[in-house]
């Protein structure tokens, strides 16, 4: 592991957290409480892998400084959006997230269902008015974002992973569908949209794909491996939950080590497909980091 790799992504999170503030909606009183819980999971914590990764590939293309703000923030908004939906008890129902109770634990379900929403739709509204970035690629990344969040990608994953609880997955081609649309499709946007928001070209962001769709695999598989050798502290979530729910894994269906080994293998396909990197080699960095983090 690169172990200077937190200190060079510091000024990036640092970035994440200012355009969050500037972008989320201040709380008021006669809200119920939605723009609470909204900032309540928004700044819980976490990595910031998302927006990170669309900020690393913008600069690594060439884009302006800080120009890619906003639409980073749109996408840790997705993110978290995303969250507050899963841990729902109609969907994986866990109660801890981030170390802390769950959006629907602190302020009911029915609010933690609006707040998934109203961060879903800030998030768009970022990407429309984030003028930095010229209309006409701000149209396509708005378009490569609903795709991947979409019916197509983590929609149509998270709907697939419900469906395998009660038929469960034998084949590892079709687990690797699931994890591909659930996962792997909005971690290749991420990369993607900072790629096209510093107008790479055409070949240049069909690497820059390849290097998300490799990566996101390669991240649900270590997921995967921590929810069976991680600790709730470690992780900051629920482990053990996927055995219980009777869910196919990567680990369940192939085993540890294979899983392990495929993961590694995924990373390194990643890395040899970038096109472009930071002068740090960022972007290698945080692909490796994936698979270092399992220990």
């Amino acid at each position: 592991m690169n172990e200077n790799l937190p200190s060079l992504l510091k000024p990036y999170r640092e970035r994440v957290e200012g355009a969050l503030k500037r972008a989320m909606p201040e709380s008021r009183p006669d809200d119920g409480g939605v723009t609470l819980a909204m900032s309540d999971s928004l700044f819980a914590g976490g990595k910031r892998i998302r927006p990170i990764l669309c900020m690393l590939t913008f600069d690594a293309a060439g884009g302006e400084p800080c120009a890619i703000d906003d639409i980073a923030a749109a996408l840790e908004m997705i993110h978290t959006y995303s969250l507050i939906h899963d841990d729902l008890p109609c969907m994986d129902d866990d109660d801890l997230r981030r170390g802390r109770p769950a959006c629907h634990v602190t302020h009911g379900e029915a609010v933690a269902l609006l707040a998934g929403d109203g961060l879903h739709t800030e998030a768009f509204a970022q990407l429309a008015r984030a003028g930095n970035i010229p209309a006409d690629r701000r149209i396509r990344m708005t378009a490569e974002l609903a795709s991947a969040v979409g019916v197509s990608g983590m929609v149509g994953g998270q709907a697939l992973d419900l469906l395998a609880e009660r038929e469960p997955v034998t084949a590892q081609d079709r687990l690797e569908q699931i994890h591909r649309k659930k996962t792997g499709a909005f971690i290749a946007a991420s990369a993607i949209l900072g790629a096209v928001g510093a107008g790479a070209s055409e070949s240049e962001i069909a690497s820059i794909r390849q290097y998300g769709e490799s990566l996101g695999l390669a991240f649900q598989i270590a997921d995967d491996l921590l929810d069976v050798t991680a600790t709730a502290e470690e992780a900051g979530k629920r482990v053990g939950k996927d055995a219980e729910r009777g869910k196919t894994t990567y680990p369940g269906l192939i085993g540890q080590e294979s899983s392990l080994r495929l993961a590694h293998e995924l990373v390194d396909r990643s890395v040899q497909s970038l096109p472009f990197d930071t002068d740090d080699r960022l972007l290698a960095a945080v692909a490796r980091f994936v698979v270092d983090r399992i220990g």
